[in-house]
């Protein structure tokens, strides 16, 4: 390493250090209201405002068979008016006092962020409690979100890196709600219907899996208060429907989905490891060595630096309420995917097979317990952070006791969960005009998710590896 790429080496690492020390003593308080709703909080008053994040268990998993996209839908359109506020004059409210407020939906929650100046709190906290409870979807609003979100599948439909995910998912988890997109279909969201959402928000959004966190400058008497008057009023329990949990299938196919593009995308994946298994810590370092750390990893440093083959190639951890993955994508020039899967394929087998060097693993020890305090730089971060703990049920201790699960990982144990996480195979999409890539497996995916007849890519050469 020469000496600049020392000198920056070096105050990187001055900065993770320096960083550890606000995450560790942050204090977490654990309010709760007169009403009984719990939240997370994190007193800082250095600046006038508040943020608050919080989560609703039941997202696009709750979507009715047939009509993926609710969920998305629905929440798209909660702070298009709500109460007696319709959609210019709530958003005018809001900007007036600069309350930022938005929702998002995915797979399984949805969640919500809310980001005030102290002097405008309450009248903030107010706007969320009307968009939650009283929504108004009135049809202009809910037709030029349809618009919107049509608009939207369309340049998916095209969009090479969304088409290998879809086709991933719809291929890992057919006939289960996982399989569908969040989005909805050119097919579905011109029949949601107004019913279909107030249907889903009288389901879904209620208390008893609420998961809240606040942050900012605001007391655990304000802030439980506020909990009861925002919140209060929702239905004590949701109606959800049962949702199965599932494994990934299709391992050891490889999908090819012809489009005219300069690159080859490719999504590759397994099974994981829970949130709540006790080797998920063990896994989680695994997986930096592997392909989660950016530019360290093995796949980084073989696909990327040795041979130039991709610009940049990653892997991740994804925990769900009803399964786990490992996960991961590349894009790479049409001449070189096949040698670029093969090698990705290899790195795999090679670390199934003899796990993490000692080297690789203190590196990976050391940078995951200092990187852990650059997600909680903001308050809007921290909040995030707070509410994803308490969805995975790690303690509100957590950010104390982390460092020391991480210390107590050892190599021996890296090498027995890199067999266990690595060993199942993997199912692989690739969109592009790839050469040396051949579909396998029962059928081929199309741009739009469906499953065509099999056939060989352009080129048609089976990677040895396979």
């Amino acid at each position: 390493m020469n000496a600049p790429m020392r000198c920056i080496a070096a105050a990187g690492a001055a900065f993770l250090l320096a960083a550890i020390s606000p995450a560790a003593a942050m204090t977490i308080e654990r309010v709760v209201s007169p009403g009984g709703i719990e939240a997370w909080l994190v007193r800082d008053h250095t600046l006038p405002m508040i943020a608050v994040e919080f989560a609703i268990l039941g997202s696009a998993d709750q979507d009715p068979p047939g009509k993926p996209g609710v969920a998305n839908m629905a929440t798209s359109l909660l702070d298009e008016g709500a109460g007696p506020y319709d959609a210019a004059a709530f958003h005018d409210r809001l900007e007036r006092k600069a309350i930022e407020l938005s929702f998002r939906s995915g797979r399984d929650y949805l969640r919500g962020t809310l980001r005030t100046l102290t002097d405008n709190r309450d009248e903030a906290f107010d706007y969320l409690r009307l968009a939650l409870a009283e929504p108004r979807f009135d049809p202009a609003d809910v037709e030029r979100m349809r618009a919107q979100l049509i608009s939207r599948v369309q340049r998916e439909a095209t969009n090479p890196n969304d088409i290998a995910s879809r086709n991933w998912w719809a291929t890992a988890f057919p006939g289960h709600p996982y399989g569908e997109p969040v989005n909805g279909t050119l097919e579905s969201l011109p029949r949601i219907t107004a019913e279909d959402m107030k249907t889903y928000i009288r389901r879904v959004v209620a208390r008893d899996h609420l998961k809240i966190a606040v942050v900012g400058d605001i007391d655990a008497a304000a802030t439980a208060a506020l909990l009861d008057r925002t919140f209060g009023a929702l239905p004590a329990k949701a109606e959800l429907a049962p949702v199965a949990n599932v494994v990934p299938q299709g391992l050891g196919r490889t999908i090819v989905v012809d489009l005219d593009v300069p690159q080859a995308v490719v999504n590759f994946g397994g099974p994981g490891i829970a949130r709540s298994d006790s080797d998920f810590m063990t896994a989680y370092i695994v997986n930096h060595v592997l392909g989660g750390g950016s530019f360290s990893s093995r796949l980084y440093r073989e696909v990327r630096e040795k041979r130039g083959l991709a610009y940049g190639v990653h892997g991740s951890l994804i925990w769900l309420e009803h399964t786990s993955l490992l996960l991961g994508s590349t894009a790479t020039r049409a001449d070189a995917t096949g040698q670029s899967i093969e090698i990705i394929e290899h790195e795999y087998r090679r670390m199934a097979e003899q796990g993490p060097t000692a080297e690789e693993f203190d590196k990976a020890k050391t940078y995951l317990k200092g990187s852990f305090a650059l997600g909680l730089d903001t308050s809007n971060r921290i909040a995030g952070q707070l509410v994803q703990m308490q969805l995975d049920n790690l303690g509100i201790d957590y950010i104390q006791r982390r460092p020391g699960m991480i210390d107590a990982v050892t190599l021996d144990d890296a090498k027995r969960v890199a067999k266990r996480l690595l060993d199942g195979g993997l199912l692989t999409t690739v969109v592009g005009r790839p050469h040396g890539v051949t579909s396998t497996g029962s059928g081929v995916a199309t741009s739009s998710g469906h499953l065509a007849k099999p056939r060989e890519s352009s080129t048609g050469r089976e990677p040895e590896s396979r």
